[in-house]
């Protein structure tokens, strides 16, 4: 837009964007904060919580586990859709929903590296089959399921099956959590073939009769973290170790081991061939044989608990030190049959909604935005907390179903500012923050554009707080702060419609500070008109270039327009034909709201050789000082504006209604 020049005196700088923190984490980070309790060590031990998304242990080591991390984000209701995207070459985050029945029966799905398969709540199943890791698969995050019923009545053996509810061959990099394994004939997990950097944690593990088994090479390669798993109701390898290099298992829970009266096979944590293995802090309550060692392997056990145990307890040999390897969260022993049943398998705040949170685990709202994969289909939430952030943003239209919440008590608590004027970029280039993408919503932030008009003379000034071309776009308790262009509503191009609601806001500027072709509703908000010292005028509130063919451009509803400028010396607004594009006739509607004194007696005017008439500029029921009805100030009749609401301007053909939960 090219506009004369603005004059306002310049607002004091925001100041310096919040300190960033060291790094980024994985993308799609659920970061809650837990109950961490730090484990006797003089070594920094990690604040681990027991929900988030970074694998501990072995899993996390030579490289770490990401799984799909960075892919795109898929939400499968069905076998076929579970197995393409499991399959594929790409990075996957594959989000199961519901109950995804196998067939035939046993089928395990084939899972290709760098893909994360979580469940979404604690509702997720695979039922009647399982899954499997082939020779050279790496990376793969399996979390959040319900895996179950496999066996076959009478075949408790499995001697004539083999379905495994999640079976490694040759694999590394793995990470299994929060799964409830049930009633699966043969293993419900087998890590097998020199697997290598495997974590096994939070589990249940629950009837059954081979449950865990970890080796069948004579290989010394295997590296197994196994911690916080519940194991119930079931009757071997709970786990069996064999020639596995390095097993650390801690704070596990074996409960009412099923017992057919076997002296031998009925057994909890089994050391063979020449496994090192480390148990620290479990708890072993009516288990046969509750850890045992063959004569060539080592078996440290450590500051367990055993209730009602009989048989075999061995222990010899120095094993290893864990904490050479990484630093770990160690709970006591007595607490780990509660934390376990709380705890472990299927999880509902798991797999739900993301948040990523700004500057704890991205330095910089960008960065965080840059961490959605393309494509997502899950609700992303970048949490910002208090400060002041001076970069620009951008939300590609590849980045859908992104929130960015302020997390202060208040919208003033969290800036998002940058100071390009339209002289260097243009107008979308001075943009401080851009959204391309759809359905995208911004509550408790503050956006500025601090550009100092007064302290410059450029050809172009303006200086845009936010720019949207998205569609189903939502702010809410968000204040615009800025002179010439504050905020821009547009569409891709001209018959594009787009949407956006704008409620309990706060927008300020002084010449065309709410423009652009959007279908826009500004509702119970605050417009604050800005003086540029002129006597006569001030400057323009709105500047609509709504495509012809589209009834519903601008509407202002049940707000309140302030203004410091003198009386009389501001427009409502002018009709904007962007590049002279005749079709693009403004339609813009305040009704139902307060006026300032300075707003002008003759309201509307023309811009560019087009005249203010020919658009389609209405009031309804406004009040206050600068409200008033004459020859230049078109009201909408009663009849009229029953079709103007908020429903009317955002429902679209999709019946979109982001009001709802307010009225």
């Amino acid at each position: 837009m090219t506009h004369f020049r603005s004059k306002r005196l310049s607002r004091p700088r925001r100041g310096k964007v919040v300190a960033a923190v060291l790094g980024l984490v994985a993308a799609l980070s659920l970061g809650a904060i837990g109950d961490a309790q730090a484990a006797p060590s003089a070594r920094a031990v990690p604040a681990a919580d027991r929900w988030t998304d970074r694998p501990h242990g072995f899993a996390s080591l030579a490289g770490g586990t990401t799984g799909g991390a960075g892919g795109k984000v898929v939400t499968v209701t069905d076998q076929a859709a579970l197995a393409k995207y499991a399959a594929a070459e790409e990075p996957y985050v594959i989000r199961v929903e519901g109950a995804l029945e196998m067939d035939p029966f046993g089928t395990e799905i084939p899972v290709a590296s760098d893909k994360t398969i979580i469940g979404v709540s604690d509702t997720a199943e695979i039922v009647h089959g399982g899954f499997t890791l082939d020779p050279g698969t790496h990376n793969v995050i399996i979390r959040n399921l319900t895996i179950r019923d496999t066996a076959i009545e009478g075949n408790w053996d499995c001697k004539d099956t083999d379905y495994d509810g999640i079976r490694l061959d040759t694999a590394h990099h793995v990470w299994i959590d929060h799964i409830r394994f049930s009633r699966i004939c043969d293993g419900q997990l087998d890590i097998r073939k020199d697997s290598e950097y495997v974590t096994v944690s939070y589990n249940r593990f629950t009837n059954n009769n081979k449950t865990f088994g970890i080796g069948w090479t004579p290989n010394v390669r295997t590296q197994i973290t196994v911690d916080h798993n519940w194991f119930t109701g079931t009757k071997q390898r709970n786990p069996s170790a064999d020639n596995c290099a390095y097993a650390h298992l801690y704070n596990n829970y074996l409960s009412s081991q099923l017992s057919d009266g076997d002296p031998v096979w009925t057994y909890g944590n089994w050391s063979r061939g020449k496994t090192k293995m480390v148990i620290e802090n479990s708890f072993y309550d009516g288990v046969q044989h509750p850890y045992q060692a063959d004569a060539t392997a080592e078996l440290v056990q450590r500051g367990s608990i055993l209730r009602n145990t009989t048989g075999r307890h061995d222990a010899w040999g120095a094993a290893f030190d864990p904490r050479e390897f990484y630093a770990y969260r160690l709970d006591p022993a007595a607490a780990v049959p509660a934390l376990v049943k709380r705890f472990s398998g299927p999880q509902k705040r798991i797999g739900g909604p993301v948040e990523l949170r700004v500057p704890a685990a991205y330095p910089t709202v960008q960065s965080a935005v840059d961490a959605v994969p393309d494509g997502n289909d899950t609700p992303v939430t970048i949490a910002v907390a208090p400060g002041t952030y001076r970069e620009k943003v951008y939300i590609p239209a590849s980045k859908p179903h992104l929130a960015l919440r302020g997390t202060g008590r208040d919208r003033s608590d969290t800036v998002i500012v940058f100071d390009t004027p339209a002289e260097y970029g243009g107008s979308t280039g001075s943009a401080t923050v851009r959204i391309a993408a759809n359905d995208v919503t911004a509550r408790n932030l503050t956006f500025s554009n601090d550009f100092d008009e007064a302290a410059h003379e450029l050809k172009g000034e303006q200086a845009l707080a936010m720019k949207t071309t998205g569609d189903r776009i939502v702010f809410e308790d968000t204040a615009f702060l800025g002179n010439q262009d504050t905020l821009m509503t547009d569409s891709p191009k001209l018959t594009t419609l787009s949407r956006v609601y704008v409620r309990d806001s706060y927008i300020e500027g002084d010449v065309d500070f709410v423009y652009g072709r959007a279908a826009t509703v500004i509702e119970r908000s605050v417009i604050r008109a800005l003086s540029r010292g002129s006597d006569t005028n001030n400057g323009y509130i709105t500047a609509a270039s709504t495509w012809k063919g589209n009834p519903y451009g601008f509407l202002i509803t049940k707000s309140k327009i302030v203004s410091d400028a003198p009386a009389g010396t501001f427009h409502l607004g002018r009709p904007w034909h962007p590049g002279g594009e005749p079709d693009a006739i403004a339609q813009v509607l305040i009704r139902d709201t307060q006026l300032p004194a300075a707003v002008k007696s003759s309201p509307w005017t023309d811009m560019s050789g087009f005249s203010w008439k020919d658009a389609r500029f209405t009031e309804c029921r406004n009040h206050g000082p600068g409200a008033g009805v004459t020859a230049d100030r078109p009201q909408m009749s009663d009849a009229a504006a029953r079709t103007h609401t908020v429903a009317y301007y955002l429902e679209g053909t999709d019946d979109w209604a982001p009001y709802a939960r307010h009225h």
